[in-house]
């Protein structure tokens, strides 16, 4: 099942047969009924859980940002990432236990100017993960994947609702990256499916970082 926001669904209509739910994932009512929605498909749980949510806003310096704004990427990255975990990890215990895969980001570690709010969310994102890693094991297991930037209508649009001119200079990106490309959907789904399945039974509260080279922590 997918979890959407709706213009996500509507620039991207879900596969035939893949029920998908539209919700605004920082109100907890929604997440809720969301994952109600769940109950009714699989009642005796869920095996996996991939969290992929998250935006960038303006980049602004943190001496120049609004609380406000401060606060909406926060609550939108951060607080959707809580209430999307809390709500999946009973829908796990229930089926005996798997995997949940955060997607962070690596500006959490790498952090660029403008970035700041975002690059907290990722980062306390991670810190997240490994706290749902030692407070759930060894029935769930829970690991993140960092991407550097990938080739999406996010990193053009920061939406996904249309293409537009990127910020980001290519050439002088790919320059940096020891892979010499952008990276690509694909890249970031094989490491996703890997912390999914027992291929990683063995790791949890782990970060793979998805950067072609550029960032080796």
């Amino acid at each position: 099942m997918l979890f959407r926001s709706p213009s996500s669904v509507e620039r991207h209509p879900p596969p035939a047969g893949v029920p998908a739910v539209t919700l605004d994932a920082s109100q907890e009512s929604e997440v809720d009924a969301a994952f109600g929605s769940l109950d009714a498909i699989w009642p005796e749980g869920i095996d996996g859980f991939v969290n992929l949510v998250g935006f960038a806003a303006d980049r602004i310096p943190v001496d120049q940002l609004a609380i406000a704004e401060w606060r909406r990427v926060l609550d939108g990255n951060l607080g959707s990432s809580y209430l999307l975990n809390r709500a999946a990890l009973p829908r796990l215990a229930r089926r005996g236990g798997g995997a949940v895969v955060n997607v962070a980001s690596g500006l959490a570690t790498r952090v660029m100017p403008g970035f700041g709010p975002y690059s907290a969310s990722k980062a306390a994102l991670i810190a997240l993960t490994k706290a749902v890693a030692v407070e759930n094991a060894p029935a769930i297991r829970a690991n993140a994947v960092a991407p550097a930037a990938i080739d999406t209508d996010f990193l053009v649009g920061g939406t996904g609702r249309e293409r537009t001119e990127s910020h980001l200079d290519r050439d002088s990106y790919v320059r940096l990256i020891p892979m010499k490309r952008l990276g690509v959907p694909a890249d970031v789904v094989g490491p996703i499916l890997f912390l999914l399945g027992p291929a990683s039974g063995y790791m949890t509260g782990q970060t793979l970082y998805i950067n072609g080279g550029a960032l080796t922590p």
